[in-house]
């Protein structure tokens, strides 16, 4: 087993920025979770972001309770670690999503083959962006 070491914001940042398959925890109307594949990212101001559609359920869930945890993993998911951020979610719908939209394909998967075709589809999807102030993170302790 490796070694702990807790987790510390420049960390967790740093690890959303090179790791883009995540997790995300939202609340049904009922108050039950719902979990969602994601990928997800880190945008310049050092909050975390995930591109989904305006239609998506967990987008429905956060208009109604914006509170949002974010597990993000490595792609072989052992090994590499993983981190835990929570906080208040906000989306951004288009046109003002698309510059993050971009920001994020880079950051996940690097330039795109055609960008007009990129923001076609972004429009035609209805994509928007999920943006997660970072409140909390972890793991901070090993149980």
């Amino acid at each position: 087993m490796a070694e702990f070491i807790p987790m510390q914001l420049d960390r967790a940042k740093q690890f959303l920025r090179n790791h883009h398959h995540g997790v995300l925890a939202t609340r049904r109307k009922n108050g039950d979770l719902q979990m969602s594949p994601v990928t997800c990212g880190l945008d310049s101001e050092g909050r975390a972001v995930i591109s989904s559609r305006e239609t998506a359920y967990k987008v429905n869930n956060l208009r109604r309770d914006g509170r949002a945890a974010l597990c993000a993993f490595s792609k072989t998911f052992h090994g590499e670690g993983w981190v835990q951020v929570n906080g208040t979610a906000e989306i951004i719908s288009l046109p003002e999503a698309l510059e993050s939209l971009v920001y994020l394909q880079r950051q996940a998967y690097g330039e795109h083959k055609s960008w007009p075709e990129f923001h076609d589809r972004m429009a035609r999807e209805k994509r928007v962006i999920i943006r997660i102030n970072i409140e909390s993170f972890g793991p901070k302790v090993r149980g």
